[in-house]
């Protein structure tokens, strides 16, 4: 068995299964934008479609009774005509009720629809005749480093609708935050950008300057890991992953996802070397599931998986990110390292049993 070095400060993940999203129609547009405005002009148009999402959970008290609180607050945005909002998981998790505060001040019940750990992602809905305006889902994959983007939301849950401006400081960003290559909020291919962000504006829409949403705004990075404080490090979820995972929600209320059935530890050369492993890159298989697709395909537990369909696994791509191309049903190509021996096997993937969703926790989210 691999063994971790105490003291080490790399976030790894074991896995029970290793999940991806799997590619469904987008959102259909609520409005042509094809013309960049002014960031006066976006927010006068999608304004309207930002809201705040209030999570109430209803508690017993020492006398048997119950009541309702509020226990947390975040941002949404309507994306139709029907009263689907998006928002992430963690603004909602726990609620046993939930209300939506519209940009005009008016307050409506909302029901949850759906929700996606994994990707922090989450739908509620409010009642159609309700509606003021809808906002369009972008095409992420069209951003670029240092193209402006506006993030509106309502931090510390208290101030609806504050908008903030920067630009896009990189993309692809994986490794970030609580959990990465788990069930849990496995964020990969995050956008980063410097438009501030607080505890409240999750969930909220990162807009480019056509008006349309290009990612969901999920964390910041409030200090390094010693301490160190960091400014202007956001992170938000992109509109193209949005697109497949809110329609999984709304059509079916859980996310389809593949399934491996293994526990792992994703290799490092630090690990590597106080391992004494002949490899540097890969996930090295703690355990398998009797009877799982791993198991199927023959994969033991030593082995290291070293890549996917010909696609090497490393730190910055890992196993969770390349099986972002993969549904249920697949059949994909391991190359795998066994003890000496390199040798390929076909692994067909299963379906994530939705109960492992059920065990995922805030992991120390605010």
């Amino acid at each position: 068995m691999i063994r971790i070095p105490m003291g080490h400060n790399l976030l790894f993940a074991v896995l029970i299964a290793v999940l991806g999203t799997v590619a469904l129609a987008p959102v259909s547009a609520a409005q042509d934008s094809a013309e960049e405005m002014t960031p006066v002009e976006v927010v006068e148009r999608v304004g309207p479609a930002v809201v705040t999402v209030i999570n109430e959970q209803t508690l017993s008290d020492i006398f048997g009774g119950e009541q309702t609180i509020q226990a947390g607050a975040g941002t949404g945005f309507i994306i139709d005509e029907e009263g689907h909002i998006v928002t992430n998981w963690h603004v909602v998790t726990g609620g046993s009720s939930f209300i939506v505060i519209l940009a005009d001040g008016t307050e409506v019940e909302a029901e949850l629809i759906g929700e996606d750990p994994r990707d922090d992602l989450a739908v509620v809905k409010i009642d159609p005749s309700a509606v003021p305006a809808t906002v369009p889902l972008g095409d992420s994959d069209e951003l670029r480093p240092g193209q402006s983007v506006l993030a509106i939301g309502s931090p510390l849950g208290a101030f609806g609708n504050t908008v903030t401006a920067g630009i896009v400081s990189a993309l692809d960003r994986d490794q970030v935050g609580q959990g990465e290559s788990s069930i849990c909020q496995n964020y990969s291919d995050l956008i980063q950008h410097d438009a501030a962000i607080n505890p409240g504006n999750s969930g909220g829409p990162l807009f480019n300057l056509r008006g349309e949403v290009v990612g969901v705004n999920t964390l910041g990075i409030p200090q390094s890991s010693t301490g160190v404080p960091v400014q202007g490090i956001f992170f938000a979820v992109p509109s193209n992953t949005v697109s497949a995972v809110v329609q999984q929600l709304i059509d079916r209320g859980f996310i389809s996802a593949p399934f491996l059935g293994i526990t792992m530890v994703a290799l490092t050369p630090q690990l590597a070397a106080v391992n004494n492993l002949p490899v540097e890159n890969g996930v090295y298989i703690d355990g398998v599931e009797p009877g799982g697709p791993a198991d199927q395909a023959g994969i033991q537990p030593g082995d290291i998986i070293l890549s996917i369909d010909g696609e090497e696994i490393t730190p910055m791509d890992t196993l969770a990110t390349h099986l972002l191309r993969y549904e249920p049903g697949d059949t994909v190509e391991l190359t795998v390292l066994r003890g000496d021996e390199q040798m390929t096997v076909q692994l067909t993937f299963g379906e994530a049993p939705q109960e492992l969703f059920e065990q995922c926790t805030l992991q120390g989210r605010p």
